[in-house]
């Protein structure tokens, strides 16, 4: 499983976006890469950097 969400909510309609991104065991998400998500709704495609918040423990 990838630290990084799985899913996100689209900005655009509201809708589940997917990660399209994915990381091997090995070499995890660093802060400044960038993840893409795509929209199962409306289509909408979203690239987002990672940065420190996104790979803290909840």
């Amino acid at each position: 499983m990838s630290p990084v969400a799985e899913s996100i909510v689209c900005v655009e309609c509201g809708g589940p976006a997917g990660l399209l991104t994915g990381f091997p065991p090995d070499d995890p998400p660093m802060p400044g890469d960038i993840v893409a998500y795509r929209c199962a709704d409306c289509m909408e495609r979203f690239d987002l950097v990672v940065d420190d918040a996104d790979l803290e423990d909840d």
